[in-house]
């Protein structure tokens, strides 16, 4: 299904029968990517007494309780409410949820860290090289090398991370939507500073209730950086972070 979409005086041909889903799936148990030190995922049958509430157990249906945590397990959206007082609902926030993309690839820069550790940084002038003239409303961010372990569990192990001043800049540019496939913007260990957090979204200083950060993503090795059209969905939680879907369409020539 071909469909035309205009924005900022551009218009945009894509196929919507060919969507790239830049998610991983959300299942019960181990061999799935988490961070934060989370508990593995647990979908287990309702039981009431010595009721299960299987098909397998002679239940007339399955009914399942799901426990999970949206920054923890696999690929989620945040609103600002995750470094506000006030639990801003993400799921409310999206008043439409197809954007202009862009993915870029970069090899994050090694830097020294003031705990001697090595750090991984995605720096400003990384991004001001990468992203186009006419900046789009999604910036899609794959860090290389790239691997395609959709088990892995980032717990301490000091990931990649984006400089404030990078976020602060994509701001700046019109960007509101950072999506990205690691674990946060900001290093795993800051004491709470959440630098990049704050930059991006202007906090304290602003409330903005229109711009998200997507983390954990997965995107496949065979999807060249381009230009794409995103659709960005989540439930509709009324907290600061929900698991997300985040789609790609390619655009025809």
């Amino acid at each position: 299904m071909i469909a035309e979409i205009s924005h900022r005086g551009r218009t945009f041909r894509v196929d919507l029968s060919k969507p790239i889903d830049l998610s991983l799936p959300l299942h019960d148990g181990e061999g799935q990517m988490r961070a934060w030190w989370v508990d593995p995922v647990r979908m287990e049958p309702v039981r009431n007494g010595d009721i299960e509430y299987a098909v397998k157990s002679g239940a007339p249906v399955n009914f399942r309780n799901i426990f999970f945590n949206p920054h923890g397990h696999g690929t989620h959206t945040e609103s600002v409410g995750h470094i506000a007082p006030e639990v801003y609902p993400v799921g409310e926030q999206l008043k439409r949820y197809f954007f202009t993309a862009q993915l870029i690839s970069l090899r994050p820069e090694e830097r020294r860290a003031p705990d001697a550790k090595t750090d991984h940084v995605i720096t400003l002038e990384q991004l001001r090289s990468a992203v186009s003239e006419r900046p789009p409303e999604a910036l899609i961010i794959r860090t290389l090398p790239q691997t395609q372990n959709a088990s892995r569990d980032w717990s301490g192990s000091n990931p990649t991370y984006l400089q404030s001043t990078a976020c602060a800049w994509l701001r700046s540019i019109g960007v509101k939507h950072l999506l990205l496939d690691l674990p946060s913007v900001d290093r795993e260990e800051d004491g709470g500073v959440l630098a990049a957090h704050h930059a991006f979204w202007d906090f304290p200083n602003t409330l903005d209730l229109e711009r998200t950060i997507s983390e954990l993503l997965h995107i496949p090795v065979v999807i060249p950086d381009s230009e794409y059209l995103l659709e960005l969905q989540l439930p509709h939680f009324m907290n600061d972070a929900a698991p997300s879907r985040p789609v790609i369409y390619a655009l025809l020539p």
